[in-house]
């Protein structure tokens, strides 16, 4: 064998020992990225369970606030509808003359010149004072800026507790 022709091999028997190692390296290079693969597809499913789980948890926090809202809105509703109910029935009863409305007087009062008895008569009971009937066109009045007064009550209330069902 010629000088020429062991360098020729020696420099093929260490191309084939690098080629080998190569290969080596490439396999385990190939191994390590679909482990980094797998760790990485892990990591994505549990982000998404905590996010499911996240997004399931605020659907139920809604859910059972709208239910409530529902609730103290129903009650405020009825609540309204009562109150127009009694106060239509209150002037009714006012202009059929079936209730009169009458006022305290000061007894000390010189100046009113009223002299109202203080007993109880057939609509209703009078207590010791001396009293004057309004007016059936004011009672009237009166009764609805109640009314209108009762209304406003039950509409703050309303909000009230639709701003107290929110801030929690």
């Amino acid at each position: 064998m010629t000088p020429g022709q062991i360098l020729a091999a020696i420099l093929l028997a260490m191309a084939i020992s690098a080629g080998g190692t190569w290969q080596v390296q490439g396999w385990r290079l190939g191994e390590r990225l679909a482990k980094q693969v797998s760790q990485h597809q892990d990591e994505l499913a549990q982000v998404s369970a905590v996010a499911t789980k996240q997004v399931s948890a605020e659907q139920n926090r809604r859910l059972a606030l709208e239910e409530t809202l529902a609730t103290s809105d129903q009650q405020h509703t009825r609540e309204l509808s009562d109150a127009q109910r009694n106060q239509a029935r209150l002037l009714d009863r006012l202009a059929t003359t079936d209730l009169r409305l009458s006022v305290l007087l000061d007894a000390t009062d010189s100046a009113s010149g009223c002299n109202v008895p203080a007993t109880s008569g057939a609509a209703g009971v009078v207590h010791g004072a001396q009293r004057a009937q309004l007016d059936p066109a004011h009672a009237q009045r009166i009764i609805a800026i109640t009314d209108a007064g009762d209304q406003g009550l039950i509409a703050l209330r309303a909000c009230q507790a639709y701003v107290r069902a929110i801030a929690r």
